[in-house]
């Protein structure tokens, strides 16, 4: 790589290059770190690996002021992110995380934007015990952040056909792949026993090395027409290709990614470009190799250029497709025709193709607690006490009660009846395609609220579109408290992305089917003015839409702003 003009530049690295190299495969001092009951934090290096463990340091930022004035450390705690490759799950694993969410955590289970579960507020003596019991389990936190490949998702619905259950089996297997070899999480969490090679004291990481990824690195499997995974946000994407009711293979994606950063033109959210297809015995090597070439070409000096878009963007699509070919030794066929109509959840009850039932729930923002709207925590532990199918997280922050049997049907239906569980039938259109982060109070990247404010600004709006007789119009609204992208906010017919406390900047114009990024409409407004710049707006789209026509095309075509560009997808 050293003659190669396209190597990285010869900038330094930055420093957390420099913790991951001298971590001893991500060991570090966490070991010690963790007996420490001194103080509830831990030191900044170790946090940058302790990522790679499935996990983030976070205080409550409700409780900063309060506890700076008594002279008390911030409210330290950990957050604890449990992966699942397309999010499924049994109800005995449920069962484990729900106890878990009671007795170490704040007493609530998130539902995530990739498929996963975070529990937030443990403190950090309680994480061994927390981790060890989740890997008992069968589940695991390891690579569920961090500067490697994280969660992969995948269409989640066990209904629709048999493909779908094959396309589950390959997100599966690429997810065990592209996990970190290092025995560091055993040995932290797991009391495993030490191992090292004799060549030089520590294993080999065969696809990540010492040095892992220059950041994270996200990968997503949609079956169409379905886009329910937002397959063109992933750093890799496949796409199903369904011939004569059979798993053809996979169109491949490339160099997709959100987040961004405020103020900076360097940073912007990307839509991945369709590169090629591959069969389904292929798609692993795909992504392993795909894996290697931003593991040597990603930026390591700046973090913020350091996605795998930036790696593509700075050398072109073709550069990528022909170090792909020559890594693979063989090359990606030409694309397949393909069409998505959608990227939401069906929900209800829906009859799968080997005869049992799948009920999809509206999760709100993926929270899972009991409250004045239900208690869906208590809800779900009842049910999962009894169920014998699986229960399946949707890229929409929802949840699929799955391979019901006619007879436990009825039961389920009466303890969603009794706890308040909903298919979001009674909620609006626009409720039920709505999605926040976390935001605030644990995020510490939060510059607004995101998740405990949405639902109060989708009243409002509801109340707007009902006026113009829209109540049932489906469209996707999305809300994040910072530029990072976590809840898909840049793929929003609606997006919000904070800016400051009670100020968001207003995106509109993204497609319903996810193909489409939003622009910037207006920038650091309040709820006032967000309500009363999409009133007219909306009224107008009442008064002058085309038959079939989606919000964000109209908002396109009526001129409010103009339609990105991001990427060729390649389309039916």
């Amino acid at each position: 790589m050293a003659n190669d003009p396209f190597a990285p530049k010869d900038a330094p690295p930055s420093d957390v290059e420099h913790i991951k190299i001298n971590s001893n495969y991500l060991r570090g001092s966490l070991a010690a770190t963790l007996e420490d009951r001194i103080t509830g934090s831990i030191p900044e290096d170790d946090n940058r690996l302790m990522k790679h463990h499935g996990s983030y340091m976070q205080d409550d930022r409700d409780l900063r002021n309060e506890r700076t004035k008594q002279k008390l450390e911030p409210a330290y705690q950990f957050m604890l992110r449990i992966r699942a490759a397309g999010g499924i799950i049994t109800p005995q694993q449920w069962l484990v995380i729900d106890d878990l969410a009671q007795n170490y955590a704040s007493g609530s289970i998130r539902l995530t934007t990739r498929q996963s579960f975070q529990l937030h507020g443990i403190i950090k003596w309680n994480m061994k015990h927390t981790v060890k019991t989740i890997n008992d389990t069968l589940l695991t936190t390891l690579a569920a952040c961090g500067d490697v490949n994280r969660n992969v998702m995948c269409n989640p619905n066990p209904y629709q056909s048999d493909v779908h259950a094959e396309v589950y089996q390959w997100a599966d297997r690429i997810s065990e792949h592209l996990l970190p070899q290092s025995r560091a999480y055993h040995e932290l969490w797991l009391d495993g026993e030490k191992v090292f090679d004799s060549q030089d004291g520590v294993e080999q990481e065969p696809i990540y090395t010492k040095v892992y990824l220059p950041r994270k690195f996200k990968i997503g499997i949609a079956v169409p027409p379905s886009n329910d995974v937002d397959v063109y946000s992933q750093d890799l994407g496949f796409i199903a290709i369904i011939e004569n009711g059979k798993l053809a293979g996979f169109n491949v994606t490339a160099g997709g990614g959100l987040g961004m950063t405020h103020g900076d033109t360097l940073t912007y959210p990307q839509l991945g470009r369709v590169v090629g297809f591959c069969t389904p015995e292929q798609a692993v090597d795909v992504a392993e190799k795909t894996v290697t070439i931003q593991r040597d070409y990603g930026d390591r000096s700046v973090r913020k250029h350091a996605r795998f878009k930036y790696t593509i963007d700075d050398r072109g699509i073709e550069w990528f497709k022909d170090e792909l070919t020559r890594r693979l030794g063989w090359s990606l066929e030409p694309a397949r025709e393909y069409r998505f109509d959608s990227n939401g959840d069906r929900y209800g009850w829906v009859k799968g193709t080997n005869g049992k039932w799948n009920l999809t729930l509206f999760i709100q923002n993926g929270r899972v607690a009991d409250d004045e709207q239900g208690q869906i925590m208590t809800g779900l532990r009842e049910i999962a006490k009894f169920h014998k199918g699986d229960y399946r997280l949707t890229a929409n922050q929802n949840l699929i009660i799955g391979n019901v049997s006619s007879q436990s049907k009825r039961k389920i239906e009466k303890l969603a009846e009794q706890y308040g569980l909903t298919s979001g039938l009674n909620s609006s259109a626009l409720r039920r395609n709505s999605m926040a982060c976390v935001a605030l109070p644990t995020c510490g990247l939060a510059m607004a609220e995101s998740e405990r404010y949405l639902p109060s600004l989708v009243g409002k709006l509801e109340t707007i579109l009902a006026e113009e007789g829209l109540a049932e119009q489906e469209i996707v609204i999305r809300m994040t408290g910072c530029p990072n992208g976590c809840a898909r906010s840049s793929l929003g017919e609606i997006g919000f992305i904070g800016k400051a406390p009670g100020k968001y900047n207003l995106y509109l114009g993204a497609s319903f089917n996810g193909d489409r990024l939003n622009k910037l409409y207006r920038e650091n407004i309040g709820e006032e003015q967000i309500l009363s710049e999409l009133k007219p707006i909306i009224a107008r789209y009442a008064r002058e839409r085309e038959i079939g026509e989606h919000f964000g095309d109209f908002v396109i075509r009526a001129g409010y702003v103009t339609a990105v560009t991001s990427g060729t997808n390649f389309h039916a």
